[in-house]
C-alpha cells in the first residue's frame, strides 16, 4: 500500500514538473514573441552601375550610402505615423537625420562582378525605443546639430563625386591624346592632359573616403547609443583613419573612452578636438572631467574655468560649490 502511495506521488510530482516546464516555456514563447513583434524590419536592395572611372571600393561605397539612404526614408515614413513622434513637431528629413545617429543599416548581401554592385540591407527597429532616442537627441542640441551636419557632409559628398565622374567621364571621352611628333611635344601633352586627370581622381578618392567615414560615424554613433563602447571606439577609429580632419570622430570617440574609462585616450582626443575648437565649452567640461578623474585636478580646474567662462552652467555650477572664482 505505502509503495502504491509512493509512485502515486511521484507520478504526482513528475506531473506537476512537466506542468511547471511547459508553463515556463509558453512564457518563454510569449514574451520572445512580443519582443520580436516590437522590431520592426525593412529591407531593401540596390544596385549600383559602375564607371570607368570606379573601383569596387568606390562602388560598394556609393551603393550602401544609397541603400541606407533609401532605409532610413522609409523607417522615417513609418516613424511619422506614430502618434509619439508626430508630437515632436519635426519633419521626415530631420527624423531620418536623427535616426541615422541611432539605428545600424546591417548588409545582408552583396556582389561585385567588375561592373556592377549589388547590395543588399536592411534596418531592424524598436519603433518605440526609436521614438526615445530621437526625442533625446532633439532635445540634445549639440549632437543634433552635429549629425544634421553629418548628413549635410555626406550630401556634399556624393554631389562632389558626381561631380568629378561627370568631369572626368567626359575629358576621357574628348581626350585623344597622341604620342606623335617631338620628344617635348610628347612631355607636353603628357602633362597636359595626364596630371590633371590625376589631381581629380586624388579629389574624387578624398570624397569616396569622407563618404566611408561618414558611414562609420553613425556606426559608432548608433554603437554608442546603444551602450556598446567598445564598438564605438572601434567604428569612430575607423572613421578617423578614413578623415583624419573629421572633429566629431574624435569627440565622439573621446566620450567613448570616457565611458569605458580610458580618461588617458580620452583627453588625448578631446585636446585634438580642442586645436580645431579652442573655445568650445563643452569639451573643455568633458576634457576637465576626464583629467579630474585621474588626479590632474590643477588642470581640471583650469578647464573647468575656461569652461565656465564660455558660459558652460555645469562648470559654473561645479566651480561655485568649490567656491572657486572663474
Amino acid at each position: 500500500m505505502k509503495k502504491k502511495k509512493r509512485i502515486g506521488a511521484i507520478k504526482h510530482a513528475l506531473l506537476y514538473i512537466k506542468i511547471s516546464l511547459l508553463a515556463i516555456l509558453i512564457s518563454i514563447i510569449i514574451t520572445d514573441n512580443y519582443v520580436h513583434a516590437e522590431l520592426v524590419t525593412f529591407q531593401r536592395e540596390y544596385i549600383y552601375q559602375a564607371s570607368e572611372v570606379d573601383s569596387k571600393v568606390s562602388s560598394r561605397t556609393i551603393a550602401l550610402e544609397q541603400v541606407k539612404r533609401l532605409l532610413l526614408e522609409e523607417l522615417g515614413t513609418y516613424l511619422e505615423s506614430k502618434t509619439e513622434i508626430k508630437n515632436f513637431d519635426l519633419t521626415k528629413d530631420q527624423i531620418t537625420t536623427l535616426t541615422a545617429g541611432i539605428v545600424k543599416t546591417e548588409i545582408i548581401d552583396e556582389k561585385w562582378d567588375g561592373t556592377t554592385y549589388a547590395l543588399k540591407a536592411k534596418i531592424a527597429a524598436n519603433p518605440d525605443e526609436v521614438a526615445k532616442s530621437v526625442d533625446n537627441l532633439r532635445k540634445d542640441h549639440v549632437k543634433t546639430k552635429e549629425l544634421e551636419e553629418t548628413r549635410k557632409k555626406a550630401d556634399n559628398a556624393m554631389k562632389e563625386i558626381e561631380r568629378l565622374k561627370q568631369e572626368l567621364e567626359k575629358e576621357r571621352a574628348e581626350k585623344k591624346l597622341s604620342l606623335k611628333g617631338p620628344v617635348d611635344e610628347k612631355v607636353d601633352k603628357i602633362i597636359r592632359d595626364v596630371v590633371p586627370e590625376a589631381i581629380k581622381m586624388k579629389k574624387l578618392d578624398d570624397a569616396i573616403k569622407n563618404l566611408s567615414a561618414i558611414d562609420w560615424f553613425e556606426k559608432g554613433y548608433a554603437s554608442g547609443l546603444a551602450g556598446d563602447h567598445e564598438g564605438a571606439v572601434e567604428a569612430f577609429s575607423m572613421s578617423i583613419k578614413l578623415n583624419p580632419n573629421d572633429v566629431y570622430s574624435y569627440i565622439n570617440r573621446a566620450i567613448a573612452y570616457d565611458n569605458l574609462n580610458d580618461y588617458e585616450n580620452a583627453i588625448k582626443d578631446y585636446t585634438i578636438a580642442l586645436k580645431a575648437n579652442p573655445k568650445d565649452e563643452y569639451i573643455l567640461y568633458y576634457r576637465g572631467n576626464a583629467l579630474y578623474n585621474i588626479g590632474r585636478k590643477e588642470e581640471a580646474i583650469r578647464d573647468y574655468k575656461a569652461s565656465a567662462r564660455l558660459g558652460n552652467t555645469n562648470a559654473q555650477e561645479y566651480l561655485r560649490s568649490q567656491g572657486i572664482e572663474w
